[in-house]
């Protein structure tokens, strides 16, 4: 057992800065800038990683990310989130709410994992400042650490964990592009399979010209507002944090930033909340949709959507609602889910939404009642609508029976942890 601090074993501890400008000198270069959002409790989230130029990283040389350095959150409500960097976000900096830790005699897998175990303590000991609680760099190098003979093999049971979810994930992402690949090849470019299975626009399939489109479309396919499939809508709830009065029904609260983890995109789940047992009309049903009306950024508009699908209520414990910043739609006909949520997605990617917002006290707000009645789409027929929607269902059951499986992985990661840290379970050779 090595008894050491941080800062004995250590031969980088520090943090980086800001370019000149704030966000706005983020100049889309090829060096990432890890900031606090992308440091995670032992793992990495590539939501909303910045980059810089040259010019730029050249200026924090002084904070170069190098492969298996341990990024550690030292300000903000953030404040001792840790994670290793991923070897594809190099060449990378940090800025001034990030810590390097660099430890090459030490696994430095072993030591986030400590760090994680610590993390009560860590907290008790941050400094509050004018506005925010701080680790300090000396208060860093400063932790005291137990390192056994069997850090090594602690460290390689437990990565197991989140090999097997990285791999899931990537799986995820897979599946999402076939059925992406698939949406595009279907309805836009008009090559679904016709009555002998031939692509039907190359196989010779009429098409007629649609004059609000101003283009040709499938010949039997219509044109309408994207309203023409949305059947109700449902507000939202954000309830209370505990149980009191008559708020007594718990729910899990999806908010916008929760959108990335019902879209399998990011591990952090929504909170639970209490409402009203009348409020329980604001319940979401499968095949639901949550899309965000308030909030956004200069580079990204209100208007996320995620898919609430009959397999997705697996990964929940509690009814789920939305909150107040985000609005619930139901379809008419739920074998048109698939495609609006396809369609939906490429409409904000392309960044449509932009031009149906709205501010009110400096928030941005999807006017969503105007661009549902006013954005005209394609819709297939019947027959299209139901054979994506059988095919895209069987994907999304895939999607979700990994993302669940995920969630049972790190949960079993999470109670193993303090016990091999703590000694109450150990590892033989």
């Amino acid at each position: 057992m090595l008894k050491t601090r941080i800062g004995e074993i250590a031969t980088k501890v520090g943090s980086g800065s800001t370019p000149k400008g704030g966000k706005n000198s983020y100049k889309g270069g090829k060096v990432a800038l890890i900031r606090s959002q992308n440091v995670r409790d032992m793992y990495f989230d590539y939501n909303g990683l910045a980059y810089i130029n040259d010019e730029q990283a050249q200026e924090l040389d002084n904070v170069e990310v190098k492969s298996g350095d341990i990024l550690f959150n030292i300000t903000g409500d953030s404040i001792a989130r840790c994670c290793i960097v991923p070897d594809d976000v190099l060449p990378a900096r940090v800025n001034q709410h990030v810590a390097i830790i660099r430890t090459p005699s030490i696994d430095s897998h072993y030591l986030m994992y400590k760090l994680q175990f610590l993390k009560s303590y860590l907290l008790s000991i941050s400094h509050g400042g004018s506005s925010r609680n701080a680790i300090t760099k000396k208060g860093l190098e400063n932790i005291e650490i137990k390192i056994p003979r069997d850090a090594n093999n602690i460290s390689r049971l437990l990565d197991a964990f989140s090999d097997k979810v990285n791999n899931n994930n990537n799986i995820v992402k897979q599946l999402n592009s076939i059925a992406k690949t698939i949406y595009d090849y279907w309805f836009l470019q008009f090559e679904f399979p016709n009555e002998e299975g031939k692509p039907y626009k190359s196989s010779g399939g009429k098409m007629v010209w649609n004059e609000e489109l101003q283009r040709d479309i499938p010949e039997g396919w219509e044109v309408g507002n994207i309203s023409s499939l949305i059947d109700s809508k449902k507000n939202g709830d954000w309830g209370k944090e505990n149980m009191q009065g008559n708020y007594v029904l718990p729910v899990s609260c999806i908010r916008g930033a929760d959108l990335d983890f019902v879209n399998g995109k990011s591990l952090s789940t929504p909170p639970t909340r209490f409402i009203l047992e009348k409020n329980s009309s604001k319940l979401l049903k499968p095949y639901d949709f949550v899309i965000e009306i308030s909030g956004g950024s200069p580079t990204q508009s209100t208007g996320r959507i995620a898919g609430i699908s009959s397999y997705l209520f697996s990964r929940f414990n509690n009814g789920i609602v939305c909150s107040n910043f985000c609005k619930a739609i139901t379809l008419k006909d739920k074998v048109s889910y698939y495609y609006f949520l396809q369609t939906w997605t490429t409409l904000f990617e392309n960044d449509v939404m932009f031009n149906w917002e709205g501010k009110t006290s400096g928030i941005k707000n999807l006017m969503f009642d105007s661009f549902v009645k006013n954005t005209k789409i394609v819709i297939p027929n019947k027959q299209q609508l139901n054979t994506f929607f059988e095919l895209c269902d069987g994907i999304d059951n895939k999607i979700q029976n990994l993302l669940k499986q995920n969630q049972e992985l790190l949960s079993l990661r999470d109670f193993l942890l303090p016990l091999l840290m703590n000694g109450q379970v150990t590892i033989g050779e």
